[in-house]
């Protein structure tokens, strides 16, 4: 294993719909003790429950380190609000934004808004890089230093800093500027699941995404996916060491630790990874042993996973898993930087606009 790659840890916070602010943020606050990257939130037209993006605003204030990452549907949505919206969380928590692209496949979603029938998948997923790309550009749109705030001058902004996106999607069209200055990550961490996304969700997280989630059975075929993304990533011009691939686990450690049971998790024995690879049942001790043989073998940049019980799991998963593999020298035992980016080893993206002008 290189001692440059650093494992990267996240947790979702998925579980029934709860009203209650403080829930999230004791959950949150455990996670950052644990050191882990971002925390992420789903959501969805077709569930009840609070807006995903504005419980991680509400619970900003409480944080300091850690990534919140919302899962913001881009189907149905306006792609000017999804830029502000992303952005507004970016300056509430200094630079610790990201934002889960999702789709809206039914019809009972659709006859929410009314303005159109349910889609094919690949037509949702390729409506969702253009809102990416939208997304993006908008947040480009300010340059860096555009605010300048002269008061002998009465001028609050450069408007020589401010572009026009004039971008043109298969059903909208965007011109800009943004109404939100640029984020302090300049573009927060744009992640995308492409688990039951097609061929389509997986181009668009190759184009857009900073990291992919990804489910797999085995650190073989895991590392098949991750080179493939790579590869992909690479056709559209990018840089493939500019993306995080994390495998996605549902964690049940509610139970006492299993006897050992020869050929799971891709090793000669080893803990209980049910196929396809979404579901790990066991204990702490053996979900650390789990993460870090699949991270020795390169299979994967680092894990998502999802406790079946949040505070139960997600207690278990710092206090045990987390704590073996810092004890081991595996994870870190400190946040890297102030924002989601440092964590995650990214660069902060230079504004294109900017580039623009400065080539011409």
């Amino acid at each position: 294993m290189s001692r440059t790659r650093s494992l990267h840890l996240a947790v979702a916070l998925d579980g029934p719909a709860r009203y209650d602010a403080d829930h999230y943020t004791d959950l949150v606050t455990l996670a950052e003790r644990g050191t882990l990257d971002f925390v992420t939130l789903g959501d969805s037209f077709a569930r009840p429950g609070l807006d995903a993006l504005a419980v991680l605003a509400r619970v900003a204030p409480a944080t300091r380190r850690i990534g919140l990452v919302p899962t913001v549907t881009t189907t149905h949505t306006e792609p000017f609000h999804v830029s502000t919206a992303v952005a507004t969380l970016d300056w509430v928590s200094r630079g610790r934004a990201g934002w889960g692209v999702g789709v809206s496949p039914t019809q009972a979603e659709a006859r929410l808004f009314g303005r159109r029938p349910a889609a094919p998948t690949d037509e949702l997923w390729r409506e969702a890089g253009e809102v990416a790309d939208a997304v993006a550009r908008l947040w480009d749109s300010w340059e860096d230093g555009a605010e300048i705030h002269d008061k002998e001058t009465g001028r609050y902004i450069d408007r020589s800093k401010l572009h026009h996106v004039d971008f043109e999607g298969t059903r909208f069209s965007v011109r800009g500027p943004s109404t939100v200055p640029r984020p302090p990550q300049g573009r927060p961490v744009t992640a995308i699941d492409i688990t039951g996304a097609g061929d389509e969700g997986r181009r668009t997280a190759a184009r857009h995404a900073d990291v992919v989630l990804i489910r797999a059975s085995s650190p073989e075929q895991a590392a098949a996916l991750r080179t493939a993304l790579h590869h992909d990533a690479e056709t559209h011009g990018r840089d493939p060491s500019s993306l995080r691939v994390l495998l996605s686990l549902a964690v049940d450690l509610g139970e006492s630790e299993p006897r050992p049971e020869p050929g799971l998790g891709g090793y000669s024995c080893g803990p209980r990874l049910t196929t396809p690879g979404s579901h790990y049942s066991g204990g702490p001790v053996e979900l650390a042993e789990l993460i870090a043989r699949w991270y020795a073998a390169d299979a994967v940049d680092g894990f998502h996973l999802a406790p079946i019980a949040p505070h139960r799991d997600l207690e278990r998963i710092v206090n045990g898993t987390v704590a073996l593999l810092q004890h081991r020298s595996v994870f870190r035992t400190f946040h890297p930087g102030g924002t989601l980016r440092e964590h995650l080893g990214l660069a902060r993206p230079a504004n294109r606009y900017a580039l623009s002008k400065g080539s011409s």
